[in-house]
């Protein structure tokens, strides 16, 4: 009985890490669109200064330097993305093992009971 309920445990650990991971990669592509909005934006932006806010503060600033800081991270967000997707695959994978393993264990306890 206990290493069923160490499966269903495991399972739902899993479950959870694969949760974690699914939302820190929405936010990141959250993030993603609105650099992708910005640089569309800066695009199509003719002034050589541009304004921003830094904290509570608006600043002006180059045109070109906050062309190269939101593609700085726009590169960073996309790596992220991708980790996240290769966590999340693994994650899947161990949620599959255990799910298949608490499936196994639950149908050997059903079998013993008859």
């Amino acid at each position: 009985m206990g290493e069923l309920e160490d499966a269903m445990g495991q399972l739902q650990a899993h479950n959870q890490q694969l949760q974690g991971i699914a939302a820190q990669k929405q936010a990141y592509i959250i993030q993603l669109n609105e650099i992708e909005k910005a640089l569309e934006y800066l695009k199509n932006s003719s002034g050589k200064k541009i304004y921003r806010a830094v904290g509570s503060i608006i600043i002006e600033s180059s045109l070109e330097g906050v062309k190269k800081e939101l593609e700085e991270q726009k590169e960073d967000a996309e790596l992220r993305v991708k980790t996240l997707e290769s966590h999340e695959e693994k994650a899947k994978k161990k949620m599959k093992e255990s799910h298949d393993r608490f499936e196994k264990l639950a149908e050997q306890r059903g079998s013993a009971a008859e």
